[in-house]
This record gives C-alpha cells, sequence and structure tokens, in this order.
C-alpha cells in the first residue's frame, strides 16, 4: 500500500473545525496554540467560536485551514503514523502550504505568517469587485482554455484551477469570467457557476500578491522535506528547497494543477490517499480522476482511529 497525504485549500473551512481532535489530543492542541502565538491573535477562537463571514476572509481562512490540518497530523503522530507513513505529500493552493509544513519544510509559525501575509496580498491585489470566478462542469481543461481565451475580449480570463476532468474554474475580470460561464453553457457545459469568492486567485491579475509572496518568502527558511511534495504548478515531486521556494511564488499566478496532481501519484504507485483536515473536497476529486486510488477523509479524533485500525 503506497499512501499520500493531501491537504485542502479555501472554502473547506467551518466554524468549529478541528475543535474536538484539540480536545483530544494536547499535541493538535499545541498547534493552535502555536499559530495563535506567531500571528499574535487568537486564530483559534474565530475558528471555534467566531463567525463564518469572518472566517472565510482569505487572510483568515488560510493560517486557519493549515493550522487544523497541521493538528490532524500531529495528532496521527501521536498514535504513531507520521508523514513517514507517506510516500509523497501534496495541497490544493494554500494546502501546499500544509503539506510544506507536514512534511518539515516549513515551521507552523512560518506558515502561519506567509498565509496570512498571502491571503492579504491576494486579497489586495485587485479591488473587490473588478475580478470574479467560476466553476464549469462538465468540461474537460483544454476545451474550457479555449473557452476562457475566447471570453478575454481584452480583459483577463484564465483556467485557474484543473480540479478533475469535469470540474474547471476560470479566473479573471468579471465580465470576462461572465462571458466565460455563457460561452461554456454554448459548449455543452453541465454547469457554470459563478463562485462566492472576494478575488480572483491564480490568474496573472495576481501579479502583485506574488512580487509580495517573492518578498516573504525570502524571509523564512525551507528546509528539505521529509517526504517529496508534488508541486501545484508543475504537478510533480520537488524536494529542493529553493525551487519549492520559486514555485510558491509561481503558484500565485499560475493554475492548479489538480487533477494532473493526482494523476502523477497514482503513475508513481500511490494507493491510496488521505484528506487530512477540514472537509472532503479532495477526495471527491481524487475519486473522479481515479477510482483506483482509494480515499479517506481525517478530520476528526474518530477518523484518525479509523484510519490507525487501518494502517495497524
Amino acid at each position: 500500500m503506497s499512501r499520500a497525504f493531501v491537504f485542502p485549500g479555501q472554502g473547506a473551512q467551518t466554524i468549529g473545525m478541528g475543535r474536538a481532535l484539540a480536545e483530544a489530543y494536547p499535541e493538535a492542541q499545541a498547534v493552535f496554540d502555536e499559530v495563535d502565538e506567531a500571528l499574535g491573535e487568537k486564530l483559534s477562537g474565530l475558528i471555534w467560536e467566531g463567525e463564518i463571514d469572518a472566517l472565510t476572509l482569505t487572510e483568515n481562512a488560510q493560517p486557519a485551514l493549515m493550522a487544523t490540518s497541521l493538528a490532524t497530523m500531529r495528532a496521527l503522530a501521536a498514535e504513531g503514523v507520521t508523514v513517514d507513513a507517506a510516500a509523497y505529500v501534496a495541497g490544493h493552493s494554500l494546502g501546499e502550504y500544509s503539506a510544506l509544513a507536514a512534511a518539515g519544510a516549513l515551521s507552523v509559525a512560518d506558515a502561519a505568517k506567509l498565509l496570512r501575509a498571502r491571503g492579504q496580498a491576494m486579497q489586495q491585489a485587485v479591488p473587490v469587485g473588478v475580478g470574479a470566478m467560476a466553476a464549469l462542469l462538465g468540461l474537460d481543461f483544454e476545451t474550457v482554455k479555449a473557452v476562457a481565451q475566447d471570453a478575454v475580449q481584452g480583459e483577463v480570463c484564465e483556467a485557474a484551477n484543473d480540479n478533475d476532468p469535469a470540474q474547471v474554474v476560470v479566473s479573471g475580470h468579471v465580465g470576462a469570467v461572465e462571458r466565460a460561464v455563457e460561452l461554456a453553457k454554448e459548449k455543452g457545459a453541465k454547469r457554470a457557476v459563478m463562485l462566492p469568492v472576494s478575488a480572483p486567485f491564480h490568474c496573472s491579475l495576481m501579479a502583485p500578491a506574488a512580487k509580495a509572496m517573492e518578498d516573504a518568502l525570502k524571509e523564512v527558511d525551507i528546509a528539505q522535506p521529509r517526504v517529496p511534495v508534488i508541486a501545484n504548478v508543475r504537478a510533480e515531486p520537488v524536494s529542493d528547497p529553493e525551487t519549492i521556494r520559486s514555485l510558491l511564488v509561481e503558484q500565485i499566478t499560475g493554475s492548479v494543477r489538480w487533477r494532473e496532481s493526482v494523476m502523477s501519484m497514482g503513475a508513481h504507485g500511490v494507493t491510496e490517499i488521505w484528506e487530512i483536515g477540514a472537509g472532503k473536497a479532495l477526495s471527491g476529486m481524487v475519486r473522479r480522476i481515479n477510482r483506483s486510488i482509494a480515499t479517506r477523509a481525517l478530520s476528526t479524533p474518530e477518523d484518525v482511529k479509523a484510519a490507525l485500525d487501518s494502517v495497524n
């Protein structure tokens, strides 16, 4: 059994996530304490008892989701299952930072600070109301790339997330994205819907955020990960710290190549993928990409115990 651990991105956040793990495992509580200290505020209070609108703000959701994922990893480690049980780690967008922290390439404190900076930079790169994203369902990646190109008309519209064979997300100026939605329907998309996001992530409009992250990443130490990380923008394993640093900058404006990342893991012999942290979205994507890869989502003490039973 060759296993990979994967880490969710924005959209998976819920009030209360990780709380049961923190109550059951002091090691999980310690992660939330580390993040609170790194950010100089009680983010854990917002995660467990706050308002969903505040948690969903990009600058809060990103470090919060990382904290929840790393708390889950610490709970697993307390039961004897460390990151070394995985052949690879990968994360969806911000989840790549969670993957890097889980693999020991980034400290939890640095990951929290970087994700707070990343969230703020992404939000500030484009004024609210100027950009948008839309999910196009039922069209393959090449078709969506062509749709996006046709929708440009002097603006920006790019394929941002290649999530699975039937779900591709486009990102760019509001008008161009709205045109892409209509063009996708004409091309036979099963659904084409605008997404409730506050900025157009993973497209060239994010260039100011990429520059901000380049500066922020210069200030942190990146170690060689204990297991290879499948990078979003390459969809292949990387381990060199300086390569990781440059790819994290590229990731801000580049496409999240999730479908290809899962295919890469399968091609490297992965037969089981554990989704570590909030939600089950990635597990659903994995099943649509490669049905021969078994999936397991872990976000509660019960999930951790069930995973242990499957290993022992």
